[in-house]
């Protein structure tokens, strides 16, 4: 259960389109196949470790003190269920020039930078995986933040994919509908945070 839960709100997390998505996409459409699955892997090892460090470091912090799981939980859950709302707002168009034509030590270091230096992406992953931490059973947090990496490594993997096969019909309207359920799943997950925040102080 707490696999799929993390394999769902990983899924959620990572699909709607970001500048990892636009790297790994404009990589799918222009170079070959084996250069598009290093590509991916690349962008799957920076991702797995940032979701690692926001739930294992903040969300271990949290677990030590009680006032700071609520706040992270109640401020993580309005920030999980704005993140829903923006998405389902979003026209699902993605912004352009993203050189995809480098070597292979700069599509490391690009791949670094779209991750570890998005501070979007930094704060909304320490808040939403932090508060799940604090949201779950202690000994089944593993389970879920292994869930979190297989939706990491199974999303690019596949979007890599279905690029390279189908470069012709990736359209604003197939991102648009991405987005759509996106949002739909993570407003989901951000009333459950809420609601288990709301079990805590009552």
């Amino acid at each position: 259960m707490y696999f799929l839960q993390g394999f769902t709100m990983g899924l959620a997390y990572v699909a709607p389109i970001g500048l990892q998505n636009l790297f790994v996409i404009n990589s799918a459409m222009v170079q070959k196949r084996s250069r598009v699955y290093l590509t991916a892997l690349i962008v799957i090892f920076f991702d797995v470790t940032l979701a690692m460090a926001c739930f294992f470091g903040v969300g271990a912090i949290m677990e030590t003190n009680d006032l700071l799981k609520k706040a992270i939980l109640l401020i993580g859950s309005l920030i999980v269920i704005w993140i829903g709302i923006t998405l389902l707002r979003d026209e699902g168009t993605a912004p352009e020039g993203v050189d995809v034509n480098i070597p292979i030590a700069k599509v490391i270091t690009t791949a670094c930078v779209v991750t570890w230096f998005n501070p979007q992406a930094l704060i909304d992953g320490s808040m939403m995986l932090g508060a799940f931490r604090a949201s779950l059973p202690s000994d089944q947090s593993t389970m879920f933040i292994i869930g979190v990496m297989c939706a990491s490594f199974s999303w690019f993997m596949g979007l890599s994919t279905v690029v390279s096969f189908a470069k012709k019909i990736i359209s604003p309207k197939v991102l648009r509908w991405i987005n759509i359920i996106c949002g739909i799943v993570i407003i989901f997950y951000g009333l459950k945070l809420l609601w288990t925040f709301v079990q805590m102080v009552i």
